[in-house]
């Protein structure tokens, strides 16, 4: 995943992850619970089990049973199909008018309003022209120890690509959505003071390679 840059400040991987949900303002997670970053930090057990549950149950099956999108659609539609014409015939044969059995859900309104889309819509533009200048930079060597990080991360994708496919490499992003942030804040200061000796035991690698390498040194900004 490419690491967009804000101020100058390369984002991290979780960062990337819950960055989409930061656009979501604080009083739309009342209106909108399923876009609520206040899911991934369980701060209402109940629903974000619910939510958690599902992902998992849903792409457990999908992994299991090879299940693809239109079967699913395909079991689903034979299920409200099967029922309307049960309500139907049951109407029909008591000669009561209950109406359609799915009038309640028919009548949700479900739609986006024109400025939930104009917010979603800035919000996806910043994060889209972020990522493309990254690639930019990157693919075209704007830093030459960048683009070799980036490279080695091309790399070792390639493994995880032939040892998982996407619907596990899919499952464990959930998971990890789910879990990665509650651990994070839990252990705030034992994370942060680990990511720190990294941070720093990698900063030192880089100086060396900078040092030998022609052209390699970042220009100073």
């Amino acid at each position: 995943m490419i690491l967009p840059k804000q101020n100058g400040v390369t984002v991290s991987a979780l960062g990337v992850a819950l960055y989409p949900l930061t656009c979501v303002k604080a009083s739309d997670s009342l209106q909108q619970p399923w876009l609520s970053i206040d899911l991934l930090y369980w701060r209402d057990i109940k629903q974000t089990g619910i939510v958690f549950g599902s992902f998992l149950l849903l792409l457990f099956s999908l992994t299991q049973f090879s299940v693809s999108v239109a079967y699913l659609a395909l079991a689903a539609l034979s299920a409200t199909i099967s029922f309307r014409i049960y309500k139907s015939v049951l109407q029909a044969v008591q000669k009561t008018d209950e109406g359609h059995p799915f009038k309640t859900y028919l009548e949700l309104e479900i739609t986006l309003s024109q400025e939930q889309i104009q917010k979603y819509t800035d919000c996806l533009q910043f994060y889209v022209n972020n990522t493309l200048k990254e690639l930019r930079r990157l693919f075209l060597v704007q830093d030459l120890v960048d683009s070799l990080k980036f490279a080695v991360l091309m790399w070792l994708l390639t493994y995880v690509g032939a040892l998982f496919n996407g619907l596990t490499l899919l499952l464990m992003a959930v998971v990890s959505m789910f879990t990665l942030p509650v651990v994070y804040v839990k252990h705030q200061a034992q994370i942060d003071q680990y990511l720190g000796l990294v941070r720093t035991h990698i900063n030192a690698v880089v100086a060396k390679i900078q040092a030998k390498i022609p052209g390699a040194k970042r220009h100073a900004e």
